[in-house]
């Protein structure tokens, strides 16, 4: 199953949030998922699977590929596996609060991204989904 839509969530000071039900039915039966950093100000969220296949792929990279070797690092040294409990629930780690704008916060975005999805500070989330439109009717009026 593929994660899609936009959820808002209450966030708590201490970085506990609820998984809206739609991510937690993507994810499956699982209670578990990998939670990193974005290559935006948000979180990236993988079902366990899909993460350990993408880590193999960029294990086989290069140490002479610097680029690839940078998102290595980027994803790798702020991977973390979470456990939800019976209501659903996680404890985000207190990095990853940082890295997303997350700390002080008390609303966050779910998005689904196809096969992840992303944890947003929603602030920071509308002000990019105001770019997505703009930079979409750019797109248009070049077609």
């Amino acid at each position: 199953m593929l994660f899609f839509g936009e959820y808002g969530v209450n966030i708590t000071a201490g970085g506990r949030v609820v998984i809206p039900k739609k991510i937690r039915e993507a994810l499956g039966k699982t209670k578990s998922f990998t939670l990193t950093k974005g290559f935006d100000p948000c979180l990236s969220g993988f079902k366990n699977e899909d993460w350990e296949k993408s880590a193999y792929e960029l294990m086989g990279v290069s140490v002479l590929e610097m680029k690839k070797m940078e998102i290595k690092r980027h994803l790798f040294s702020s991977a973390a596996l979470l456990e939800m409990d019976d209501q659903g629930r996680v404890v985000i780690p207190r990095n990853l609060l940082m890295y997303a704008n997350l700390v002080n916060k008390t609303e966050a975005v779910f998005i689904g991204v196809g096969t992840y999805f992303e944890i947003w500070a929603k602030d920071n989330w509308e002000t990019y989904k105001k770019e997505i439109e703009k930079n979409i009717k750019k797109y248009q009026s070049q077609s």
